[in-house]
């Protein structure tokens, strides 16, 4: 079965995991920036986002996946609003590169006014990469979105205040070209009720297991969700997105709802941005 992993950290894995993913039908990855477990510089930054578009899409080439990023300064060092304007003034250099998908992971770590205001912020970048784009009936409102919810007992209040930042930009940001990420039961249909796609994470210690996920497709709907494994330098598995599609199939779902999930939901979603390759397809034409 093919798959696409919509979040994961590469930059924190080694080529054996690479090797993993491409021997389980991992066809292509999308790594969002993320805290690398210490705060940077916003020289730092630079370094890092280069090694995102330049360094790990020659890695991933070699077992024959697509590696797309997505550029931003993480929640966790939104803080400080010095840095944070230094950080953001390099983001409209990286995002016309070739493998990237758009702005991310942004969102709230614990849902400070600095950090909202910081979200807002890349919220505006992306409306503003898609006015430097030609004019015409095609042209999308804002470059796509990725976002990271809150952990544990900051997530309700952090998803709200997530959804209430979103609608105040209004008819300017489309909910179809935003990814809401780590939804868990209490947050899940806040989130695809109001338009948005949804990203399970199955992470050990703190978010979602196999189980579980599986669960609330079966209780939310396959619609809209996507399943990623978040992997990085933490307690984190490359092969968890996986360990939920064999969860889904012991249950019995057929082929086609795993294929839905897995991979064309994710190939919808990201294939909005042409620069993504990867398209939709049909059990017959495996």
């Amino acid at each position: 079965m093919l798959l696409i992993d919509p979040h994961i950290h590469m930059v924190s894995r080694t080529m054996a995991d690479y090797e993993a993913l491409a021997l389980s039908g991992v066809v292509a990855v999308s790594e969002p920036a993320f805290w690398a477990g210490f705060d940077r510089s916003p020289a730092g930054f630079h370094d890092y986002f280069r090694h995102l578009t330049e360094f790990e899409p020659r890695r991933a080439a070699q077992v024959g996946i697509d590696h797309y990023c997505w550029i931003c300064l993480n929640p966790k060092e939104a803080q400080d609003l010095g840095k944070a304007r230094e950080v953001l003034a390099q983001i409209p250099d990286f995002l016309d590169r070739p493998t990237v998908l758009g702005i991310g992971e942004i969102g709230l770590n614990k849902n400070t006014a600095n950090e909202a205001k910081v979200f807002e912020q890349h919220v505006q970048l992306a409306i503003d990469w898609a006015a430097r784009r030609p004019h015409g009936p095609n042209r999308p409102r804002h470059a796509l979105i990725l976002i990271h919810t809150p952990h544990l007992e900051d997530k309700l209040k952090g998803t709200r205040m997530i959804l209430d930042m979103l609608k105040g930009f209004g008819s300017a940001i489309d909910p179809a070209r935003i990814l809401i990420d780590h939804v868990e039961e209490h947050t899940i249909r806040l989130v695809k009720d109001r338009g948005y796609w949804a990203g399970m994470t199955i992470y050990p210690v703190s978010k979602a297991t196999p189980q579980r996920a599986v669960d609330m497709i079966e209780t939310c709907g396959p619609e809209r969700l996507v399943v990623n494994a978040a992997a990085d330098w933490g307690v984190s598995e490359p092969l968890n997105t996986h360990r939920t599609m064999l969860e889904a199939k012991l249950r019995g779902h057929p082929r086609e709802l795993l294929l839905k999930v897995f991979h064309n939901n994710p190939a919808e979603f990201f294939g909005q941005s042409d620069r993504f390759k990867p398209r939709p397809v049909q059990i017959q034409d495996l």
